[in-house]
């Protein structure tokens, strides 16, 4: 994969999607924050159709500890994990009053100290809600990644910094976003939609799929 290639496919993506944001629904970086944590092995659907009526009656550090490790799980209850998410949003929420006035800290080394919160989630938040060029490499840019050559790594910090790396600099702020977009929708996992794809004549993927 050629610099030219790279600046072809971003180039194309940005054209295809041409507001490549997040589907996660939230009004705020707390609710962000706290939608990106509960989307751990969840899907968007599932977290928003929680955070909906979740948010609705709780959406401060101050009212989700008010709700209790409990009330939250009520709310939560539909999602994988929701357990362990519930008790660490608990604690996250702690925090954010005890060390940060309650709001969310923009340094990658205060959102990692925050209890549910790894690097892919803390890269969200830097280049979601804070604007920074941040690439949070989940399993749909793992894959697209890989597949197309863009950035091929056996794990997912390698495949992050080679992103970061070799992305154009005119499309690193949009770049997580645009790849996570085209995985979910177009390069998909079993069976990628090659015949609709905007970047098929620059990918490098051997076994392309025309059905």
């Amino acid at each position: 994969m050629n610099k030219q290639k790279r600046y072809s496919i971003f180039e194309k993506l940005s054209i295809a999607i041409p507001e490549p944001t997040t589907e996660l629904n939230y009004n705020s970086t707390f609710e962000l924050l706290l939608a990106v944590v509960l989307s751990a092995q969840a899907t968007d659907k599932s977290v928003n159709k929680a955070t909906d009526k979740l948010f609705a009656v709780a959406n401060t550090p101050q009212a989700i500890i008010a709700l209790g490790e409990d009330g939250l799980k009520d709310y939560i209850k539909t999602i994988g994990l929701f357990n362990s998410k519930a008790k660490n949003i608990i604690l996250l929420c702690q925090r954010l009053l005890d060390e940060h006035d309650g709001q969310v800290p923009s340094s990658r080394e205060a959102l990692e100290a925050l209890a549910g919160v790894g690097r892919k989630t803390a890269n969200v938040i830097l280049n979601t809600a804070f604007g920074q060029p941040a690439i949070a490499v989940d399993t749909h840019i793992f894959r697209v990644s890989n597949r197309t050559k863009l950035a091929p790594g056996k794990t997912v910090l390698e495949v992050e910094k080679k992103l970061t790396r070799l992305t154009p600099a005119e499309f690193l702020q949009n770049a997580h976003h645009l790849l996570i977009l085209h995985g979910r929708y177009t390069c998909i996992a079993r069976k990628p939609r090659c015949g609709s794809c905007v970047i098929e004549d620059v990918c490098e993927f051997k076994d392309k799929q025309y059905e």
